[in-house]
């Protein structure tokens, strides 16, 4: 029997009193002291999680958010900055944005995190739905954002996003990589090849086989350093509603991350495990599933729905709930915060109510994964920390699933 494997996400989010403050504090993003103080708090928090025993510790990539919600616009930077700190935990990003990154650009930077870590390290891989910065990063290729609409936007999204994706395991896992296809090409251009590359001569002796032709032009990628983990990291994927996206991930293995409520992602789970095998996988239920949620302690309702107002309400009004309609408008936070709580997304209450949920979760969907985020510094350090500690001492230990894990890319 094994207990799932925890991920604490932190959510780079500068803190405020509350919408008003943040108004009044605006652009709270900017804020320089501000942000240099949570930086440095959450590099130094990261050794205190590792000891915990989580799996993993993880990040996001967003951009430009002046409101000071999701300031992550590096993620490998800041996976290097942590892998410093930690000693057994794997540190990662949910994730990079692939219809407004480039390929090659992402297999050189995981790779050389994977070897700094000695392999602790994952990567996340999303498609995108904020337009305010993915069409601005994106516009070289004119990547719109989705919310999974089945929109022709939406179609074109997971058509980069795929493509870009296959692009990026190509030059993980072979020596020397040729893409022709309808975004993005190896070499550029694919038709003619580089050409007059003056250093020719040194790359057909002593580049990779087939990396130049015998005219001398540049024909394929040699994408190096190669990656420590073989055949690469492990690959997850966070999603929140689009069932169509599973076949693609099932196909490769990755690992879904289900920001949904559980009757969603239970069905999302065994659709998962009928399509991996259609692809030769055979993966228990369960397996390489992870289930996202966020927690909070209180000795009463009043007291943890409390933490839910304090600590993730703003956001999840302000920013959450206007991209996927899942969040009507109601006369008073109370409101907001019982729907919130109602979604599922949001567990909570004393030690034995919190175990009661989990245990009520996992019957359902005994999850490889369970990711837990932690909209820091909205919530304080001390906070993040004992709640954290207490998930891992007292719930976590009610958790088997019922088949081994293995780590595997």
């Amino acid at each position: 029997m094994a207990r799932p494997k925890v991920i604490c996400q932190l959510y780079p989010m500068l803190p405020a009193e509350d919408r008003a403050d943040r108004e009044r504090k605006r652009p709270l993003g900017r804020n320089s002291e501000l942000y240099h103080e949570v930086l440095h708090e959450m590099h130094g928090m990261v050794k205190e999680i590792d000891e915990m025993g989580v799996w993993g510790i993880s990040t996001i990539e967003h951009h430009l958010h002046s409101e000071g919600y999701e300031v992550g616009p590096n993620p490998g930077v800041m996976n290097a900055f942590w892998a410093s700190q930690v000693k057994n935990a794997y540190v990662g990003a949910l994730g990079y944005v692939m219809a407004t990154q480039d390929p090659i650009r992402v297999a050189e930077e995981t790779a050389i995190l994977d070897h700094m870590t000695k392999g602790k390290f994952f990567v996340g891989l999303t498609r995108g739905y904020q337009s305010r910065w993915t069409n601005m990063l994106g516009q070289y290729i004119d990547a719109p954002a989705t919310c999974s609409d089945g929109s022709a936007e939406d179609l074109r999204n997971r058509e980069i996003f795929e493509e870009r994706v296959e692009t990026l395991l190509k030059c993980w896992m072979e020596e020397s990589v040729e893409v022709n296809g309808a975004t993005y090409q190896i070499p550029y251009p694919y038709d003619t090849g580089v050409v007059d590359y003056p250093a020719r001569k040194s790359i057909f002796e002593a580049g990779a086989p087939g990396e130049i032709d015998t005219d001398g032009r540049i024909r394929r990628a040699c994408v190096v350093p190669s990656v420590y983990t073989k055949p690469h990291p492990p690959v997850f994927v966070p999603m929140s509603g689009s069932r169509d996206s599973i076949p693609f991930l099932a196909k490769h293995g990755f690992r879904p991350t289900y920001f949904t409520p559980l009757d969603q992602l239970v069905d999302f789970a065994h659709y998962y495990v009928e399509e991996a095998r259609k692809a030769g996988h055979d993966f228990a239920y369960g397996e390489r599933q992870n289930i996202a949620r966020w927690i909070h302690l209180g000795d009463t309702e009043a007291e943890w729905h409390e933490k839910v107002r304090r600590y993730d309400a703003e956001m999840y009004t302000q920013h959450y709930a206007t991209f996927f309609g899942n969040l009507p408008e109601f006369d008073t936070e109370a409101e907001t915060v019982k729907a919130m709580v109602d979604s599922g997304i949001f567990t909570g209450g004393n030690v034995e109510q919190l175990k009661d949920v989990w245990r009520k979760i996992y019957a359902a969907l005994p999850s490889e994964y369970i990711t837990l985020v932690c909209h820091y510094a909205q919530l304080p350090r001390e906070l993040l920390l004992e709640q954290l500690g207490t998930f891992m001492t007292e719930v976590l230990p009610e958790l088997e699933a019922p088949y081994d894990f293995e780590e595997a890319a």
